[in-house]
């Protein structure tokens, strides 16, 4: 079942104020979970760029894949919907590679799709809980990241969604040591509390928790367009050129990852 499709109130992803300036004009680009939330906002300010764009997404969330690929399509881009499962290894590799073969070529990788459901206490989290989500927040990005580096060249952005606590800041620094001499850039955005299908598909929150969803940070939660330039500037070598080993912290009031902000 979608959670997107029913989900009050929708999160929006248009981003009407926003200009592009064909900064992505010839490029394409994967983002993994892309049917929804920040990773649909990326994809579509992606097109809106210039960029032609690939997308994963589960079975299940076809009323919403479909909304972003006619989102797209109606922008005069390409789009392909990839159905499939991040945590399959198989899955990670055959999605790089139908990216390349349907869409001629590879520039830019966003490793977005995620998983979040919260415990109360340790004892409450199960050893497949617990693999389920480091297999879709941090293997897929190691096995994404692999199965791409063939296809990328030099002046090609990989990005990893992140969190406020930068979950994936180490192995991204480390990527980029590596991957500088190739002329490949790798990023992290560490957005703040934003308002997508992962907060109420989370079976850990209450119904009070989502209904008072960021309301600790200054700025509120976020909407996913408001977290999507941060990805164009990322995946723009116009702009970024010099930027590789970051933790972008997109946080409504926070300084850094991993510290919250309240309001006094």
């Amino acid at each position: 079942m979608s959670k997107l499709a029913d989900l009050r109130p929708r999160p929006r992803y248009e981003a009407s104020r926003y200009k592009p300036a064909g900064k992505l004009e010839g490029k394409t680009a994967l983002i993994t979970g892309g049917d929804s939330g920040i990773g649909r906002a990326v994809a579509v300010l992606f097109a809106r760029e210039g960029a032609d764009i690939a997308i994963t997404a589960l079975p299940a969330e076809k009323r919403d894949s479909d909304e972003t690929s006619k989102s797209i399509q109606a922008l005069n881009r390409r789009c392909i919907v990839i159905e499939g499962d991040v945590t399959d290894a198989k899955f990670c590799r055959d999605v790089v590679e139908r990216s390349v073969y349907e869409l001629g070529r590879l520039d830019i990788l966003v490793s977005n799709a995620a998983r979040q459901n919260r415990k109360r206490s340790l004892e409450e989290l199960d050893d497949a809980e617990w693999d389920r989500t480091f297999k879709t927040n941090v293997y897929a990005y190691f096995r994404l990241v692999k199965a791409a580096l063939p296809h990328l060249a030099a002046g090609s952005s990989i990005i990893v969604t992140g969190s406020e606590t930068g979950f994936e800041g180490r192995l991204t620094k480390v990527l980029a040591k590596q991957l500088a001499e190739r002329g490949i850039r790798i990023n992290c955005v560490a957005p703040g509390p934003v308002w997508t299908p992962l907060n109420s598909a989370d079976e850990g929150a209450t119904p009070e928790t989502v209904a008072t969803f960021g309301q600790k940070t200054p700025l509120g939660p976020a909407q996913p367009e408001e977290l999507a330039p941060a990805y164009v500037f990322l995946a723009s070598d116009a702009d970024s050129s010099y930027v590789t080993g970051e933790i972008l912290a997109v946080m409504g009031g926070g300084t850094t990852p991993g510290e919250r902000s309240v309001r006094l």
